[in-house]
């Protein structure tokens, strides 16, 4: 098997056999399929696409690439939650001491912001100390002891997909589903988990702006990871205005302990729930999704979710202290307030803008390699539905110094706001879940 035959199978439109895939997803560590090579097999798929059994055989392949790792030797049920990105999306560090506390076994790999939307491990490497580069050992040590684990992608687990996200990026082919469907599927097949709640993305501020196209990435991953094996519960939600109204690395750990505490926004603690929720009766814990949630407001009112952050924070090397007291988390110099250039209602707050905003004051990453400020940010003061009068404050911009980016950032930031005379309908959070 030559790659080149390969390559010109997809182009003109044929399914690529099993064994196929594996010679190329192989020959990527072996030399034999050139980077060149699989540059012109993504651009053939992002053309043609993939069918079921190619993709399942793609994202097994690539999960395969390194150590699909082993948890039966721990006790309990192992469900993980993957969200397709947005801006102020802090809901797995919420959801995922709740679902522990609850009884489930929470093994998680998460990934770094880029762009607009923020990343787990960005936010939880705010809490002075905290690891995310434990090492397998470890990763299995900490579930079993914590419940959970939250850390980045290690050496071991789907190394094809490091290689090929780069590709991707390079290729203008990120956008290809079968190839997104891939690559989220690889490394959450590699951890070892038996279920997957996925959180997909519509609207503003979304990487699938479009309904349909959020739809189709959804049932794509359902399909997907049934044929991997995985159990696979879907929730579309919406991403018009960021959720919660913290924005940025240590703002979002706060108002996550806020929420485990009972004190947060009731959209981030609704939908952090609701998908803890789906987790639970996934894992048979309950046996009704009613009987879930309640389950999971239970840990929030008893102190058993706050508490399990709380030590998982402390086994991975972070001061809990911090969780005692935010005040210890990463400070700006200076605050900020955006006023209201007007008196109605805010009509519309533009998800992207936002995370633009944020990401030219520090918070975020233009490229893979940029610096994170974790203490930068902004918190939102008004959302859509509340009335303002002109001069009140919007939001408060946390930042660290003035300058170009600073004047671009309050104005992307400030832009991000629409207003009416009457109070808009401001639709529901959760679009469908199947």
């Amino acid at each position: 098997m030559r790659a080149v035959d390969c390559i010109r199978k997809k182009r003109d439109g044929g399914e690529l056999s099993d064994g196929e895939i594996g010679a190329m997803v192989r020959g990527l560590s072996t030399g034999e399929a050139a980077d060149y090579q699989w540059a012109a097999l993504l651009m053939a798929i992002y053309w043609n696409g993939m069918t079921d059994a190619e993709t399942i055989s793609l994202t097994n392949h690539m999960a395969r690439s390194g150590i699909v790792v082993d948890l039966s030797s721990i006790p309990g049920v192992k469900i993980d939650k993957h969200s397709t990105g947005g801006v102020g999306d802090k809901t797995s560090l919420i959801l995922a001491p709740i679902a522990a506390a609850a009884g489930i076994l929470v093994p998680m790999v998460s990934g770094r912001g880029l762009g607009h939307t923020g990343g787990t491990l960005d936010k939880l490497e705010s809490i002075p100390g905290f690891r995310v580069d434990l090492d397998l050992a470890a990763y299995r040590s900490t579930l079993r002891d914590q419940g959970l684990v939250m850390i980045g992608q290690t050496a071991e687990i789907a190394p094809a997909d490091r290689i090929l996200y780069a590709l991707r990026d390079a290729t203008a082919t990120v956008e290809s589903i079968p190839l997104i469907t891939a690559s989220i599927l690889s490394k959450k097949y590699a951890e070892g988990i038996e279920g997957l709640v996925l959180d997909v993305k519509t609207g503003l501020g979304a990487f699938m702006k479009g309904l349909d196209d959020s739809r189709r990435l959804a049932e794509s991953m359902r399909s997907i990871g049934n044929g991997l094996g995985l159990k696979v519960r879907v929730l579309i939600t919406r991403m018009d205005q960021p959720l919660g109204r913290g924005v940025g690395n240590a703002l979002e750990i706060a108002e996550a302990i806020a929420c485990l505490r009972g004190e947060g926004p009731a959209d981030l603690v609704d939908l952090s729930v609701e998908l803890a929720a789906e987790m639970v009766l996934m894992g048979g814990v309950s046996k009704t999704v009613e009987a879930a949630r309640e389950r999971c407001l239970a840990t929030i009112a008893d102190g058993t979710a706050v508490a399990r952050f709380r030590s998982m924070v402390k086994a991975q090397g972070g001061d809990p202290a911090a969780i005692d007291d935010p005040n210890l988390l990463p400070q700006a110099k200076f605050t900020y307030e955006v006023k209201s250039p007007r008196t109605g209602f805010v009509s519309g707050l533009n998800a992207e803008s936002i995370g633009r905003g944020t990401m030219l004051l520090g918070a975020g990453r233009e490229r893979v390699d940029s610096t994170i400020n974790h203490a930068t940010g902004v918190i939102l003061d008004c959302k859509m539905g509340d009335r303002v009068e002109a001069g009140d404050a919007l939001c408060t911009i946390h930042a660290d110094s003035r300058g170009e980016s600073f004047d671009a950032a309050v104005e992307l930031i400030a832009s991000a706001y629409d207003f009416a005379e009457t109070a808009p309908e401001i639709p529901r959070l959760l679009v469908e879940k199947f």
